[in-house]
C-alpha cells in the first residue's frame, strides 16, 4: 500500500517534518539544504540521496564513513562524530527520521471501490470512498465508516463498528460488537473480540461462562498480525487512543490498557488486567490478571508481573520483579554465587581452625 514519490530537498524536508509534528521536532540543517533526498537508508548502504540517522553512538564509525545525502543526529553526537553527510540536528532523532521516513513514503490514496467478491449484507453501513477487496464479509448492522480499506478476507462481524480511516489488512477479523476508533491499523491474522477464557469448574469439568462483553479499541491505534484482544465477560475489553501493539500479543477479557502505551510482541496480559498510560511492555513479558500497573511504567523483555506497581519506574526479572537498577545489582552477584560460596566456605574452614587453637 506503499508507493515512491519525488523527492525532496533537505531543506523542504526538514519544513515538512516540522509541519507534521506540529513544531514539536525543530531541526537545524548542516551542509547543504538543497541536497536531494528521495528514500531513507541504513547507515552502511546508504547512497547520495538516501537519509540515514544515528541514534547510538555505537554505530559512530559507520556514521563517519557513511555515504548518505543527510544523517539525523543529536547536536552532541554530531560533535563526537562529525559525519562526513549533510547533517540535520534535533534533540529526537528517532522520531524526526520516523516522521520524514513517512513523508517520503506515504500511503498509496485508496481507490473507492467493492470488489465483486465481497459480501456485504444489505444491513451494513457503508462509508463514502471505502475500498473493500474480494472475499471481504461485512455482517448486518456493521458500520463501516470513511475512507476504510477492509482487505481481502476481512471480516467484520454484525454490529461491528470501524471508525473513519481505518485499515484492515487481509485477513484481520473485527468481530460482532466490537468497535474500532478511526484511523486504526489493524495487521493480518488479527482477532478483536474471540471470546475470553471463562470456564467454570464442575465436578472435573469446565463449564463455558458466556462472553457477553466487546472490545472497544480507541482512535490511532495499531493492532499487530496474529495479535488477539478478547472481548469481555460481561463489561467490556479497552484499548484507549494512541496504543500500539506488535504481533502475536494476548489481551485477556477486561483488561484495560492506558493511552499510548506501547506492546511489544509476545506480550500475554491475563484478565482484567489494568495497563497504564505511557507504559512500555518489552517482548515476551507476561502480566497477571486482576492487577493494576500505574502510567509510566517500563517493563523488560520476559518480565513477569504478579502483583500491582504503584510508582512508575524501570521493571526486570522473572521471580521476583524489582526495580530495574536493583535487579542489575543482584543479578551480578548471583553470576558470582560459586565464587562467593567458596571464599564463605574458606573463611569458615579458617574460623573452625582459629578456635580449635589453644
Amino acid at each position: 500500500m506503499g508507493e515512491r514519490r519525488a523527492g525532496r530537498t533537505l531543506a523542504d524536508l526538514v519544513a515538512a517534518v516540522e509541519r507534521a509534528a506540529a513544531g514539536q521536532l525543530s531541526a537545524t540543517v548542516v551542509g547543504d539544504g538543497g541536497c536531494l533526498i528521495e528514500a531513507v537508508a541504513p547507515l552502511e548502504s546508504a547512497g547520495p540521496t538516501d537519509l540515514s540517522f544515528l541514534a547510538n553512538l555505537r554505530y559512530r564509525r559507520t556514521a563517519a564513513s557513511t555515504r548518505a545525502g543527510a544523517v539525523v543526529l543529536s547536536a552532541a553526537d554530531y560533535e563526537t562524530v562529525k559525519p562526513a553527510a549533510n547533517a540535520v540536528l534535533c534533540a529526537q532523532p528517532y522520531a524526526w527520521f520516523a516522521l520524514a521516513a513517512q513523508i517520503l513514503n506515504p500511503a498509496s490514496p485508496l481507490e473507492p471501490q467493492v470488489a465483486d467478491g465481497a459480501w456485504i449484507d444489505p444491513g451494513a453501513r457503508l462509508g463514502h470512498n471505502c475500498r473493500v477487496d474480494a472475499g471481504a464479509v461485512i455482517e448486518a448492522d456493521a458500520q463501516v465508516g470513511a475512507g476504510c480499506w477492509i482487505g481481502a478476507g476481512c471480516y467484520v462481524g454484525r454490529g461491528a463498528r470501524v471508525g473513519d480511516g481505518s485499515r484492515l489488512h487481509p485477513g484481520a477479523r473485527v468481530l460482532a460488537d466490537c468497535v474500532l476508533g478511526a484511523r486504526a491499523i489493524v495487521h493480518g491474522g488479527a482477532v478483536i473480540g474471540a471470546d475470553g477464557f471463562g470456564f467454570a469448574p464442575l465436578a472435573g469439568r469446565w463449564v463455558k461462562i458466556p462472553q457477553l462483553g466487546r472490545v472497544i479499541v480507541g482512535d490511532d491505534v495499531e493492532i499487530g498480525a496474529n495479535t488477539t484482544i478478547d472481548r469481555g465477560t460481561m463489561g467490556d475489553t479497552v484499548i484507549e487512543d494512541g496504543v500500539k501493539i506488535d504481533n502475536q500479543v494476548q489481551i485477556a477479557h477486561n483488561c484495560r490498557i492506558g493511552a499510548h502505551t506501547v506492546i511489544a510482541g509476545c506480550v500475554g496480559i491475563a484478565g482484567s488486567a489494568v495497563i497504564g498510560r505511557r507504559c512500555q511492555l518489552g517482548g515476551a513479558a507476561m502480566i497477571h490478571g486482576h492487577i493494576t500497573i500505574c502510567d509510566d511504567v517500563i517493563v523488560s523483555g520476559g518480565t513477569l508481573i504478579s502483583r500491582s506497581i504503584n510508582e512508575p519506574g524501570f521493571y526486570s526479572g522473572v521471580f521476583p520483579f524489582m526495580p530495574n537498577r536493583e535487579w542489575e545489582r543482584n543479578a551480578a552477584l548471583v553470576r558470582h554465587l560459586r565464587e562467593l560460596r567458596e571464599r564463605l566456605r574458606r573463611l569458615e574452614a579458617r574460623h573452625a581452625r582459629d578456635e580449635e587453637k589453644p
